[in-house]
């Protein structure tokens, strides 16, 4: 039996073994549906749309009016078959529920896994996600090590049922999770890896409007056409970074439409305030830092958007490097 120093010290080189042991490396792959149970006529929102998103970002998009896609893995004609399974569910769904036709209502569905990179370069399956919502509220979801459907709603215990009592439909969903779906994020991966995209450093505007209150004004940091999406960026008080508690607003990592991102920060400031506001930004892929600083005379800050001028927005979709009219220099 080994004493109490022996067991200690495999104890402790357990850990030590655990602390120096690399991170593995943890890869997604997801598809998103959403369908309408009527079009609404807005721009940009479709009855149908379907995406799918390796690592969070798009690689594949259909929507009903355009029907365009990236050809990586479902053709047009197995979306298409899809757009109509989907009609005819929320018709279901809707006679279901007692609910009128004049009435807007929404059913997504998601699927997809993770993996992680092995030593040996291979893809582990590590979990799956097969799930259902119904104006927003969650409404089937597949328990994998259960090989069963959760309701957890009333109204759903009735697709569970049935679904349950369809054993090929177990089986195949849990097939491809853990196998084909694992399968295709190990290729799309590999293919990345093989065709790396050229890193861009990001573009940086200090920008400035009128606050809703006389006496503040709105400081805002973007930084747009960065890839790699990893970056950092800070709006400093003197030397102080602020965060949510000094009211400061981030829209995170966004994705623009060329497959680049995007992120800005704003914070509201009494303009009798004589600190000095700075804005840093570090991607280190590309190499680039960027320190730039507010000035003390404010600008009023326009974008053209749709052919006509707005005030800028901080949630404004329209908002790119090219849009801006008056931006604060350093």
């Amino acid at each position: 039996m080994p004493n109490r120093t022996e067991t200690s010290l495999k104890t402790s080189g357990t850990k030590l073994f655990a602390v120096m042991r690399p991170k593995l490396k943890s890869h997604s792959l997801r598809y998103i549906y959403t369908a309408l149970s009527k079009p609404v006529g807005l721009p940009g929102i479709h009855q149908f749309t379907a995406m799918g998103l390796l690592d969070d970002r798009i690689i594949d998009y259909y929507d009903s009016e355009n029907q365009m896609k990236v050809p990586r893995q479902e053709g047009t004609q197995s979306r298409k078959s899809k757009e109509q399974w989907f009609k005819v569910n929320i018709a279901i769904l809707m006679e279901r529920m007692r609910q009128i036709d004049s009435d807007l209502h929404v059913l997504q569905w998601m699927h997809g896994c993770e993996g992680e990179t092995q030593p040996d370069g291979t893809l582990k399956y590590v979990r799956g996600l097969d799930m259902y919502s119904y104006d927003g509220n969650d409404f089937l979801s597949f328990d994998e090590k259960n090989g069963v459907w959760v309701a957890p709603t009333k109204e759903a215990e009735a697709t569970k049922r049935k679904w349950d009592g369809v054993q090929v439909l177990t089986e195949y969903t849990k097939g491809y999770l853990e196998n084909e779906c694992i399968d295709w994020l190990s290729k799309f991966v590999t293919y990345e890896e093989q065709h790396p995209r050229n890193t861009s450093p990001p573009e940086v505007y200090l920008l400035a409007k009128n606050s809703m209150e006389d006496t503040n004004v709105r400081l805002t940091c973007f930084a747009t056409g960065f890839y790699p999406a990893d970056i950092v960026l800070r709006i400093r008080k003197n030397e102080s970074v602020l965060a949510g508690e000094d009211g400061l607003m981030s829209s995170g990592v966004l994705q623009n439409e060329d497959d680049t991102f995007q992120r800005r920060e704003q914070v509201e400031v009494l303009r009798s305030d004589l600190s000095a506001y700075s804005c840093e930004v570090i991607h280190e892929a590309s190499n680039v830092s960027i320190n730039r600083v507010w000035g003390k005379k404010l600008v009023i800050v326009f974008v053209i958007c749709q052919t006509s001028v707005v005030f800028f927005s901080f949630l404004d979709p329209c908002l790119n490097s090219e849009s801006i009219i008056n931006i604060f220099r350093p």
